[in-house]
């Protein structure tokens, strides 16, 4: 009788401790429910993916389950270098100039290249202008020894380009010309009050009507430097590691919304909600999403050749002390994965 008593003493301490277990492991799992992964992403320009991400949220069928995400504004990609430093961001629309500032001048060797955001001089598709007055004085490039030209940022994409299409024409900045830093709604009235004497237009400020009637089209990116991957997404490796799952689906999601806005049925509404998002008509983004854009690969996979040459020539003009092999700081397994859930 003792030894019974015991061994039912025993089993019951036993489902005991299997309810406690077993409760626990609920508890954990309903905890890690509540608390997604927070993901901030970077962005610069009205129409870039994250600025546009949220208004289609209800397309992410893992949004506030396994993550959240958390848009925010910069001015130019420089700043973000700084931001992922000190983890104040999780995703970033890394320029091909910035990636290589990043890596090589300020030590972030565990930045990783996740996905693609656009690309320039694609043939058939939109390539980024840089703009003159068109009553003005310069009429080549070399018209611009000893004046004004206006940046978004220092070492930003469209800087880069800008600066090697100068020293392509035997001009270089500090000795021959003067560069200004400005926010891009801000230059269009730079412009027309001679303050400068070029700016780079990107979209969607390149095709505002006024702008066209007073400028014209000195160059274009891509006869700067060809085909330019210009933005990729990058995240740090730890983050990747603790949080793949995660991004996973957010890049899932991703997927699928940028697959709404690229589809013509939904131009339209693809056109509201950019007009509301910087208060214009929204007639003005007739261009979006068309061959009049940048071009959007439909997997969001960067083309990793042209950004190898990319970084090569921010080298090449000294924004960064050496090249690398753009690859090595890659990691498409989980944009792949995703596209694969999508098929």
């Amino acid at each position: 009788m003792r030894a019974t008593a015991r061994a039912m003493t025993l089993a019951w301490a036993g489902l005991c401790g299997l309810a406690i277990v077993l409760t626990s492991a609920s508890t954990w799992a309903g905890s890690a429910k509540a608390d997604p992964v927070h993901i901030r992403e970077a962005w610069v320009a009205p129409g870039n993916w994250a600025s546009i991400w949220l208004q289609k949220k209800d397309l992410a069928k893992h949004f506030g389950q396994s993550y959240v995400l958390d848009p925010v504004h910069y001015v130019g990609t420089p700043p973000m270098i700084t931001a992922l430093a000190n983890n104040q961001v999780e995703v970033t629309n890394l320029a091909y100039s910035t990636l290589g500032i990043a890596i090589e001048n300020a030590g972030l060797d565990d930045l990783r290249t996740i996905s693609d955001e656009f690309q320039d001089g694609v043939p058939g598709y939109y390539s980024q202008e840089f703009m003159v007055l068109k009553d003005g004085p310069i009429h080549k490039v070399e018209d611009l020894k000893g004046k004004i030209v206006a940046t978004n940022a220092e070492g930003s994409a469209v800087d880069v380009a800008m600066k090697a299409m100068l020293h392509k024409h035997g001009l270089e900045p500090n000795r021959d010309y003067t560069v200004v830093e400005a926010p891009f709604p801000a230059m269009k009235s730079m412009l027309a009050e001679k303050k400068v004497d070029l700016i780079p237009a990107v979209l969607p400020f390149s095709y505002d009507p006024e702008l066209q009637k007073i400028a014209r089209d000195l160059f274009v990116q891509k006869d700067a430097i060809g085909v330019a991957d210009m933005v990729v997404w990058t995240a740090r490796k730890p983050f990747i590691d603790a949080h793949r799952a995660a991004l996973v689906d957010f890049l899932e999601d991703t997927l699928r919304i940028t697959h709404w806005y690229e589809d013509p049925a939904n131009h339209e509404a693809a056109m509201q909600i950019l007009g509301d998002l910087v208060k214009k008509p929204p007639a003005i983004f007739g261009w979006a999403f068309t061959h009049r854009d940048v071009y959007h690969d439909p997997n969001l996979i960067p083309n990793l050749d042209a950004l190898q040459k990319n970084v090569d020539m921010t080298k090449e003009l000294g924004f960064i002390k050496s090249s690398f092999d753009v690859k090595k700081y890659s990691d498409l397994s989980m944009i792949e994965e995703a596209a694969k859930r999508l098929q």
